[in-house]
C-alpha cells in the first residue's frame, strides 16, 4: 500500500521591521528548498518598524512565499490593515479576541492535496484579558478536527508556564503549539507523549545584535531613566529563527521538530 506523506511545516518568528523583512524577502525560497517545506507559516506582528502589519508588507510576505501569517497584540497598531484582517483568509489574528473585533483566528489551507489547518492564540498573563486561551483552543481544535487532524498552533504569550500549560492541555489535539511574541529562541523543543509538537519560543527574524530586536540606546533609556521613548529597529547581526515540523498526514500528530537559525545572506 502507498506510503502516505509527512508535512513539513516551517514557522518563522517574529519578523522585526525592515531589517527582519529584508531577511524574510531575500533567504526564504532557499531556506524553504534547503529544508523542503511544504508549508509555510510566519508571525507578522512586528513588521512595520517594530509595531503591526500594513498591507504593502502582508503583500511581500504572500509573494516571498509566506502561506499563513499570524500575529498577535501588535496586530491592531495600524489601522490600514482592519480592512484586510476581514478579507484576506490567510492574515490571522488571535482567535480569542472578542468576536466583534476584525479578522479571524483560524484558517484551512491545502498543500500537496492535504488540508492542514492554522490556530491563532494569544496569552493572557502579563497581556490584555482576552477570552480564554485554553477554552477557545480547545473549542477551535475540536471545530477544525472534523476538517483535518492536522493543526498548528501560534500560542502568542509571555509568560512561559502559560505557554506549557496550553500544550499539555492540547496534547494530541493539535499537532503544534509553538510560541512567539518573547523574540528569544528557547531550546526545549520536544514532541509530548500524546504527539504534539512543542517549543516556548521559536525567536524572531530580526538583528541580534539588539534588546529584542531594538536599538539599544531607547529600552536602555525606559530602564535607566523611565522615560518613555520610541523604540527603532535594530539593523546589525539579523538571523531567521524558527523551527520545523513534521507531521504525519493521516493521524496528524507531530513526528519531529527541529529548531533554525540562518544568518541573513
Amino acid at each position: 500500500c502507498a506510503v502516505m506523506p509527512v508535512i513539513r511545516v516551517l514557522f518563522l518568528g517574529d519578523v522585526i521591521g525592515q531589517s527582519g523583512c529584508r531577511a524574510l524577502f531575500i533567504n526564504l525560497k532557499s531556506i524553504t528548498k534547503k529544508i523542503k517545506a511544504d508549508m509555510v507559516i510566519v508571525n507578522g506582528e512586528n513588521a512595520n518598524e517594530g509595531f503591526g502589519m500594513t498591507a504593502e508588507i502582508m503583500t511581500a510576505f504572500f509573494k516571498s512565499g509566506v502561506d499563513v501569517i499570524t500575529s498577535g497584540n501588535h496586530i491592531w497598531q495600524h489601522k490600514e490593515i482592519y480592512p484586510y484582517l476581514e478579507s484576506e483568509d490567510k492574515l490571522l489574528r488571535p482567535e480569542n479576541y472578542v468576536e466583534s473585533l476584525p479578522g479571524k483566528g483560524n484558517c484551512l489551507i491545502i498543500k500537496k492535496g492535504i488540508k492542514m489547518a492554522v490556530v491563532n492564540l494569544q496569552g493572557r498573563m502579563f497581556l490584555s484579558a482576552l477570552r480564554c486561551p485554553f477554552k477557545i483552543g480547545r473549542e477551535t481544535a475540536r471545530r477544525l478536527s472534523r476538517e483535518t487532524k492536522i493543526i498548528i498552533v501560534d500560542f502568542h504569550a509571555e509568560s512561559v508556564e502559560e505557554k506549557e500549560a496550553l500544550a499539555l492541555y492540547l496534547d494530541g489535539q493539535v499537532s503544534s503549539v509553538i510560541g512567539t511574541h518573547t523574540h528569544v529562541q528557547t531550546a526545549d523543543e520536544k514532541v509530548t507523549a500524546l504527539g504534539t509538537g512543542y517549543i516556548t519560543d521559536v525567536g524572531m527574524t530580526g538583528a541580534t545584535d539588539s534588546i529584542i530586536g531594538m536599538r539599544h540606546e531607547e529600552p536602555l533609556v525606559r530602564f535607566l531613566n523611565g522615560i518613555p521613548k520610541k523604540f527603532e529597529v535594530a539593523k546589525k547581526d539579523v538571523e531567521l529563527q524558527g523551527v520545523f515540523v513534521d507531521i504525519d498526514s493521516v493521524s496528524g500528530k507531530c513526528k519531529s521538530i527541529e529548531r533554525i537559525k540562518e544568518a541573513l545572506k
